[in-house]
This record gives C-alpha cells, structure tokens and sequence, in this order.
C-alpha cells in the first residue's frame, strides 16, 4: 500500500483548561482527542482502589465505588486469573509491614476457575484494586478489571502472573526466543509480561529501562494502599497525550508540534525512553498564530463535525447520532463524469467510504453505525465495496466488524466505544445577535471598535493593542492605505496590531495589552 509515503503528523496544542491534540496524515486530520487539564476524569488504564458495594448473583458481577458518582461495574470473569493474590496483599498491608516483602511472598496460587461465583471472592464493603477497561458513558459507570496490567510501548508488565508471553506478530523463532529469555531474566518474583510487537529488535537496555519504570509506577501505589485504605486513584496510566503518542507511534511519524515547553519535555523524554531514534521528531512551536490555526486543523475541525460533511464533486454525508445508533446517510451531488450511472454511483459510494472511515475515527463513533449507500444493482460492486470497507478500517485501532451490504444498500458497521463519542458544536450563537437573529448595521462596526479603542487608552493609559478579529473583519478595517486601523493609530497615538483567528465569528473582536491578556 501507499502508506510507506505518508506523511503523519501531532499537533498538540496546550490550553489553560484542555491539551487538544490533532493526529494529521498528509495533512488531513483524521483523529482528533482532547484532554482536560483540570481534576481527574475517569479514563482507561486508570488503576483505583474501590470499595465493594453491591453484589449481582443474577448477573455474576458487583457495583464496586471508585469516587464517581456513578458505580463501576466488575464482572466475575474479569477479576483475573490471580484475584487472590492481588486480594491477599490488599487486605495484609499496612503501614508496618515491609511491602516488598508481603508482594514477593504471597504464593501466586491456581487460577480462578471460569465457572465460579462472585459471592464466593467479593463481599459488600471489600476493598479490592481495579482498573478501568471502558469509560463511563451516558448513563453507565466504568468497565473494570481486576487483573491489573501497566502498559509500555514494549512490554506490558503483569503483577501477580507467572508467565512471560511474546506478541503473535513478531514471527521469527530466534527473536521470540531471545526477547522471552531477555525479560524472563530480568523480571523479579511475582511479575509476568507480554512482550508487544515494537519490542522487536531492541536492546536490552531500551527494554531494562521501560521495566523499571513500569515497576516503579506499580510499586508507588503499595504505600497509598497500605496507608489510605480508602477508595482512590493509584495512578492513571498516562496523560492522554503519552497514551495516544504509545498506541500511535510507529516509524512512520513525521513531527510531533507542540505549543508548550513543559509538555514538549514530557513528550520527549517519554520518546527518548522508549524509542530513542526519534526523539528529534518532536519540535516546539513557537509561531504567532495559533497552534492549530497554523496547521490548518481549527480550519478542519469546524468542517468535519457538522451534521452535513461536505466531500468531493458535490457529494455530501448527512451523519445523524442517537443513544441506540448512528446513522450515516450518503447523498450524490451533481451526476458527474460517466454516462454510466452505475458505475457513476460505485465511484461516489467509494468516495464516501473514505470519509466514513475517516469520521469513525475522528469522531470515536462507537456502536451499531448503519450506513445508507446510494443504490447500486451489481452484485460485484457490492462486495467490492464491502472489501473496499474493511480495507479502509483495518488501520482504526477500536475493535470493528463491517458487515456486507444488504440489498437496500444498508451497511452496518459496530465499533466498540471506549469512551464518549466526541461531539463538537460546529453551529456558533452569534456574539453579536445573542440568538436573537438581529444584528447592529455592519457600517457601524468601525465606530464600535473606535469607541472601545478610544475608551481603553483613556481608561488604561497603555498605547500599545494587539486586536484580534475573524478573518474578514480583519480584512476590512486594515484594507487600503488609508485604512480604519491607520486612521486610529494617528488619531490616538498608539501601537495596534491586527491578529487574524479563524475561529473568531464574523464581526467577533476583541483587544488585548501588549503582555497578552484580553482587555475588557
């Protein structure tokens, strides 16, 4: 495939309330994820120590609470294979004991039978460790597992397990071998790990290294547990942005721009851990304009979230989303190119599987999607577009199953959603109307700005703006030689730059001092 000359890149952009992070491939954006920088949300990977409060014979799982206000869900089948083992050093340690010891000494005993009963491990008011497997969605809490992993980009670390097991899709015997001796021996008592395919070929200080830190990050819960003996976080697998750079970094990652020193450091440092070629790949930027103005993804974003996605030759997708399902609605513009409809409505069909590939990801659609091609006769195009499908998903990381076209042309498509599907308003209420749908004479809007300008020298004594407009705000009062923003400069003796934003509305402006802050 054509993928050896794609170009991907991250943009990170880091505000004050989220970090927002932008995956482009040539350009285009195909994932888009955002993190709050404020408190803890309850996310994947997250390990907490929750408390037991309700137990389901019927359903053969318990509600356990881990500080959300809504109960996390554990099944039987999820407690693991050595639940007694990680219970045993819940309830024997405390603050006297040396840990290491207690960890190194419980007996990792036979596994945990498939049929067994819930009631028999877990009782209301037990104290046990989980982690969380799926985010609370709508009306659900989290998803847990007992069987508590720590993820690196080479080796997953398993404590309380006994065996080391190697990736499936690393194929050469003598690797496979060399890797399963390498860790097996530098592994202590009591843990376990998976070797993941990245491991392949490298060195055994590369591998040393992540272990370590993967074994601190275990063994700097154990005092939170001995002491607190309360329900909390232990600690979260990563900050999304480490999450998503250890599932996506592969070669094939061009640059990674990010706006911020400190989380640029963060991400270098966690690259030069675990794959040290492509530490240079990481690059601050510093530009004027807006992080993600300047890559084009604000540009991006505000055209790929609508109801209507817009695409080629006329060719939309309506993309509507309910709690039971999403539905996804093909329609053909202009009749273009061939007389031949069929193969006409092939070529559209084909075109708008690339777009719905594409928004699956961006949008992190999860459950039943059912998408309504345009009729096509052939039975050939058909299942070539069916193929087509399931090509263009292969690289989607959520667990996916596309099902053939029935013979209305319906294809259906589940996606496992791990967390919330992201939804952006694309629609703006208008600063300046309010809602209302009235707004003041555009012919006045100079005199408005002009009246602002006039106060804030007076009222601040400063003589230097920064004025931050949409772009065809912009475009009018710096027009000419003898421009609204020359006219004021004379007249009120001060310093004023026009800074265009693109995701500023249509008469939306607002000015700020010289060190940045918005002034009012």
């Amino acid at each position: 495939m054509e993928s050896e000359h794609q170009e991907k890149d991250l943009v990170v952009d880091v505000g004050s309330a989220e970090v927002r992070l932008a995956l482009l491939e040539n350009h285009r954006l195909i994932e888009y994820n955002r993190e709050s920088s404020q408190g803890h949300s309850f996310s994947v990977g997250d390990v907490y120590l929750g408390k037991v409060k309700k137990i389901l014979p019927a359903l053969n799982a318990a509600f356990v609470d881990i500080g959300d206000s809504k109960e996390a869900f554990v099944h039987y089948l999820d407690l693991g294979l050595h639940f007694d083992a990680f219970d045993k050093f819940v309830r024997d340690s405390n603050p006297n004991r040396d840990l290491a010891e207690l960890f190194t000494g419980i007996k990792v005993g036979a596994p945990l039978s498939k049929d067994g009963r819930i009631e028999d491990y877990l009782k209301p008011g037990q104290l046990i460790i989980g982690q969380i497997v799926k985010e609370p969605i709508s009306t659900k809490g989290s998803r847990l597992t007992a069987e508590i992993s720590l993820a690196g980009r080479n080796i997953v670390l398993l404590p309380f397990a006994e065996k080391v097991s190697v990736s499936q899709k690393i194929t050469s015997k003598e690797e496979k071998r060399r890797l399963e001796t390498l860790v097996g021996n530098i592994l202590p008592q009591n843990y376990g790990a998976i070797i993941r395919t990245a491991a392949e070929g490298s060195s055994a200080s590369v591998l040393v290294a992540e272990l370590r830190s993967l074994i601190e990050k275990w063994e700097s819960a154990w005092k939170k547990i001995s002491k607190n003996k309360s329900v909390g976080l232990l600690f979260t697998e990563y900050s999304k942005t480490t999450t998503i750079l250890r599932d996506l970094l592969n070669d094939s990652f061009t640059n990674i721009y990010v706006n911020d020193e400190k989380i640029y450091e963060e991400i270098r440092r966690y690259i030069s851990l675990i794959s040290p070629e492509q530490e240079k790949i990481v690059k601050l930027y510093d530009g004027k304009d807006p992080i993600f103005d300047h890559f084009e993804v604000t540009r991006q974003i505000k055209s790929s979230f609508g109801k209507v996605v817009p695409m080629k030759q006329g060719t939309y997708l309506v993309i509507e989303t309910t709690e039971a399902l999403n539905v996804i609605d093909v329609n053909s513009g202009i009749r273009a190119k061939t007389s031949d409809q069929e193969e006409n409505t092939f070529e559209v069909n084909k075109l708008a599987a690339e777009e719905i590939a594409r928004q699956l990801r961006l949008r992190d659609m999860g459950g039943i999607v059912i998408v309504d091609f345009i009729d096509m006769d052939s039975v050939e195009h058909r299942n070539e577009l069916y193929k087509y499908m399931m090509e263009l998903m292969s690289s989607d990381r959520a667990k996916h199953n596309v099902l053939p076209l029935t013979k209305f042309g319906l294809m259906q498509i589940t996606r496992q959603r791990i967390r919330p599907v992201t939804e952006i308003n694309t629609t703006e209420k208008c600063p300046l109307c309010h809602g209302t749908g009235k707004i003041a004479s555009t012919v006045v809007i100079d005199e408005q700005i002009e009246r602002k300008l006039a106060d804030l020298v007076e009222r601040t004594g400063q003589k230097q703006f920064t004025l931050k407009t949409g772009p065809i705000l912009g475009a009018y009062i710096t027009r000419g030689w003898n421009s609204f923003v020359s006219k004021w400069k004379r007249k009120y003796r001060c310093k004023l730059k026009v800074q265009e934003i693109t995701d500023y509305s249509i008469l939306q402006y607002e000015f700020y001092d010289e060190s940045g802050k918005p002034l009012d």
